[in-house]
């Protein structure tokens, strides 16, 4: 039977509110949103842009901040679909409410939340549920089936492996799984567990190690192992952020033969003793389980690009069994008792990992003396310049990097700094104290959030700690993107105030997310008195950049393709000259406020760039020139499957036409202002680059 509060008049359906707007949250919604009892009065989310999106797209009619802000909407169920840490408050409020709570897993980080949680619901006497979806997996759910009808008799050993990967962090402060050492156990470690329990019943002893391979820097332990023992068996649980390619299988071992679950592939082989010799048996098992996999494999494929086939059903099973469980006054499929018992051995297991993480950020923000410059970016190919010329001039530098740089580490004038730049602390720290800031740093490669965390965060979080600091001069390095390339006028010239990208996000994450960033510089001059200047540079080119594809062309399946003629001129700028126009930013009055456009107005057209590659990478480089209506075409197709599969795709006809390099810049600005021309050149710079 359904709860109800004293404002909320009994009724046939269930009035259900989400908590959390992340990746679960849709798969929760898409479970509920077939469930003919049920309505989703409301979804919050600390970021409201999230919740209101996920509303849309359901038909939801409310969604807010907090879960406060949709008591007025008298939900009888919520789900918890936060970060573990969040769980307990958000949980104990949603049962001060009279709600029964269904949460994601783990339940929580301690034992004591965990035990709070339940004895907060059963002093109200409504349901806490926690959805330990991988049981409710289909191929996962066969496999307890054989092991339970004894297929292949007395089980003895459970063996998990499993590789995953995080979404990148995205910026603003750190979240739990960047900062809790234990994240990646707690979070995938919960299903070895209570999946090991479900063969071989409770675990009565656990031995948990872990490794740090350093390949992502805020994902710190991303190689664990498990063993854990019962009084049936061992389960072996094997999880690792970095193998590859990505696996998830649950292999089963019992006296009469074995059972292989691949959850990615939906298949579920058992593997039993047949009689006769035991190679013509193994031989016998191997040959029928490839030929079902021949039918099998293709037909998942098919269910799952037609729908038939859910992804993550588990979480889908586990939503709607709890809605209904509450519908049918009946118990949960998972009790807070079940997931406590697994947090119970999950706690001393995570300690130790914990406390190390915590030290390592800690240690971060140990104080240091004032400093000349901060530099930004300083591990990549133009910031490294930068701290050269800087050293060489003999003034103190501070650089903020992801990982430590062996080149800085036994230079006694170099201050490191190891941290994120769209982490608002960290940034915080390595602004104060130094007497100009160079943000040359900014994300060059990888998804959306990579960028948003890189450039967008990164450029915020600099300039709010340069305004909080009274930072002398902040130089901002930004990016030729931000012009509109695909509906300039080719003969048209290229000034500081040339029309912006009216489109960027048809363009892509890098020039969004550079333009944002320019943007919210310029608005800090201009109303919040930030003595910033702002660098366009060209395409940067020198020693060490050799393998950098010009404008106009892209890399491709081991090929540079040269998108159009061969005539096109390139905003080319030799990496010294750039240096020179950072440190003239610094020190010009003038320029202080101003934007200027860093490009050599000397002629190399792109093929003869290409040429001079040619000539200096060898057979190493191979490439291949391409007419514009050919890519344009392609564009095109690319599009279509877009639309078809409703994802995001890497080319489009607006990026090919996007492609055409700029020219015809008047540099006017640069001369008068920041007093910079080039004292390299471009001609000299070629020489020195490619020979």
């Amino acid at each position: 039977m359904l709860t109800t509060t004293p404002h909320s008049p009994a009724s046939t359906r269930l009035r259900v509110a989400i908590v959390g707007a992340g990746y679960v949250a849709t798969h929760h919604l898409a479970a509920l949103k077939q469930l003919d009892f049920v309505d989703v009065v409301g979804i919050c989310d600390s970021q409201l842009p999230a919740a209101q999106a996920l509303a849309a797209r359901f038909g939801i009619p409310r969604s807010a901040t907090a879960l406060a802000d949709l008591a007025d909407a008298q939900p009888q169920v919520v789900y918890v679909l936060t970060p573990p840490s969040s769980h307990p408050a958000i949980a104990l409020a949603a049962l001060d409410m009279g709600c029964h709570v269904l949460v994601e897993k783990p339940m929580a980080d301690s034992v004591a939340d965990c035990e709070a949680m339940i004895a907060a619901a059963q002093a109200r006497g409504l349901l806490l549920g926690v959805n330990h979806s991988d049981l409710f997996d289909p191929v996962l759910m066969q496999a307890l089936q054989a092991a339970r009808d004894g297929r292949i008799g007395e089980v003895l050993s459970v063996d998990i492996i499993r590789n995953s990967e995080y979404p990148p962090y995205a910026g603003g402060p750190l979240p739990g799984s960047v900062t809790q050492g234990s994240y990646p156990f707690r979070d995938l470690g919960v299903h070895g567990l209570y999946t090991i329990e479900a063969f071989l019943g409770p675990v009565e002893r656990l031995g948990v190690e872990c490794q740090a391979s350093g390949t992502d820097p805020n994902l710190h332990f991303d190689e664990w192992q498990a063993q854990a023992w019962t009084r049936r068996g061992v389960g072996r649980l094997l999880l690792s952020w970095n193998a590859r390619p990505m696996e998830n299988r649950v292999f089963v071992r019992g006296t009469r033969g074995t059972i292989e679950v691949d959850r990615f592939l939906q298949t579920c082989r058992v593997h039993r003793v047949l009689p006769g010799p035991k190679f013509i048996g193994i031989v016998a098992n191997a040959f029928f389980s490839a030929v079902k996999d021949v039918f099998r494999i293709p037909w998942n494929v098919v269910r799952f690009a037609t729908g038939l086939l859910k992804p993550s059903p588990g979480i889908r099973h586990g939503a709607r069994a709890f809605a209904e469980a509450v519908r049918d006054g009946g118990a949960p499929p998972f009790s807070g008792e079940d997931a406590l018992r697994i947090a119970r051995l999950l706690e001393p297991a995570c300690a130790e990992p914990d406390r190390q993480r915590l030290a390592l950020l800690e240690s971060r923000y140990a104080a240091l003396p004032p400093a000349d410059a901060l530099v930004t970016g300083a591990a990549g190919f133009l910031g490294r310049k930068v701290v050269a010329r800087l050293r060489g001039e003999g003034r103190s530098v501070r650089v903020l990097v992801r990982r430590p740089v062996p080149a800085y580490a036994n230079d006694p004038g170099v201050q490191v700094v190891v941290g994120d730049l769209g982490d608002p602390r960290i940034v915080d720290h390595a602004v104060r104290g130094a007497g100009v800031v160079y943000h040359v740093g900014a994300a060059m490669r990888g998804g959306p959030r990579d960028f948003e965390a890189g450039t967008t965060w990164g450029t915020r979080n600099v300039v709010e700690a340069c305004l909080a600091h009274a930072t002398r001069r902040l130089v901002y390095v930004s990016s030729m993107s931000v012009f509109d390339h695909a509906g300039r006028d080719p003969a048209a010239t290229m000034t500081e105030g040339s029309a912006q990208e009216p489109h960027p996000d048809w363009r892509g994450a890098y020039t969004r997310t550079k333009l944002d960033a320019e943007r919210f510089v310029r608005d800090a001059i201009d109303h919040r008195g930030l003595p910033a200047v702002i660098l366009r540079p060209g395409q940067i080119f020198g020693p060490g950049a050799e393998q950098v594809t010009p404008n106009g062309v892209i890399s491709l399946a081991g090929r540079w393709v040269a998108v159009g003629s061969g005539k096109q001129t390139l905003p080319l700028v030799y990496v010294d000259d750039v240096v020179d126009a950072l440190l003239l930013a610094e020190a010009a009055a003038q320029a202080s406020g101003g934007t200027f456009n860093i490009v050599d107005t000397a002629t190399v057209t792109q093929e003869a760039y290409l040429q001079r590659a040619q000539r200096k990478l060898g057979a190493t480089l191979k490439r291949v020139r391409v007419p514009t209506w050919v890519f344009l075409g392609l564009g095109f197709g690319v599009e279509l499957l877009g639309k078809v599969l409703k994802r995001e795709v890497p080319l489009t006809r607006y990026r090919v036409r996007s492609l055409r390099p700029l020219s015809n810049f008047d540099t006017r600005a640069a001369r008068e202002r920041l007093g910079w021309t080039p004292r390299v050149g471009v001609a000299k710079g070629l020489d020195g680059t490619f020979g």
